[in-house]
């Protein structure tokens, strides 16, 4: 027979491995104030970068509008947002999120505004292993009312699709400083990017984005 003493520490892990389990499960995103709202048209204003990556905000940027416009939404080109921010004095992306939502809604005409903060990018050495990640918040803002209408955040490695060769330790820390070398000599960061931008902008995943009105999704979530 087991004791009491031994039923308590089989249970006990189980217990604390489904509590963990509840505690990391996103509770369900409220879309009342989105679905309200109905935006059609997006601008993508320029990320706040507070990873050690200076190119990371052209890198994140340059992916946004892809996963944007396949959910169904026009997205203003982003050349000529960044043309219209520099003509009126303002090239800091700091400066730009804290200009006044109805202000942003005037210049562009966008219904709503996406707000991005890159939170890491890069290749890192890690003894063992090289890894390039890209992680990113974002947020949805009415223009027309100033109000929160969705938020979120992604991240992607490329730690995801490596696979350790053999060859024992030698080879391992080899193929670590290689891939090192390659993934910074060819800006991997860029590609995770975009792997980061799909999993954070894409319409259609639990709590993302909701389809917008160029879709055929679209008020089918």
């Amino acid at each position: 027979m087991i004791s009491r003493l031994s039923l308590r520490s089989l249970l006990l892990p189980l217990l604390l491995a489904v509590l963990s389990g509840c505690a990391t499960q996103r509770a369900p995103h409220d879309y009342t104030a989105y679905k309200a709202a109905r935006p059609a048209s997006i601008l993508v204003l320029p990320p706040l970068n507070a990873s050690t990556e200076v190119i990371a905000p052209a890198g994140m940027l340059a992916q946004a509008t892809r996963p944007l416009s396949e959910s169904g939404y026009y997205v203003i080109p982003v050349s000529l947002a960044a043309e219209t921010f520099r003509q009126n004095g303002l090239s800091n992306a700091a400066d730009i999120h804290e200009l006044p939502a109805r202000q942003l809604h005037q210049i562009f005409g966008a219904d709503a505004a996406l707000y991005m903060s890159i939170k890491d990018y890069g290749t890192a050495y890690q003894v063992v292993q090289s890894e390039t990640v890209v992680a990113a918040d974002a947020k949805l803002v009415d223009l027309r009312s100033g109000m929160l209408l969705w938020e979120g955040s992604a991240r992607a490695s490329s730690r995801e699709q490596q696979q350790n060769s053999g060859g024992g330790l030698v080879g391992i820390l080899l193929s670590a400083v290689i891939n090192q070398i390659i993934s910074t000599s060819t800006d991997a960061s860029y590609k995770i990017a975009g792997i980061t931008s799909h999993r954070l902008l894409s319409a259609g995943v639990q709590n993302g984005l909701l389809y917008g009105p160029r879709s055929p999704q679209y008020q089918k979530d």
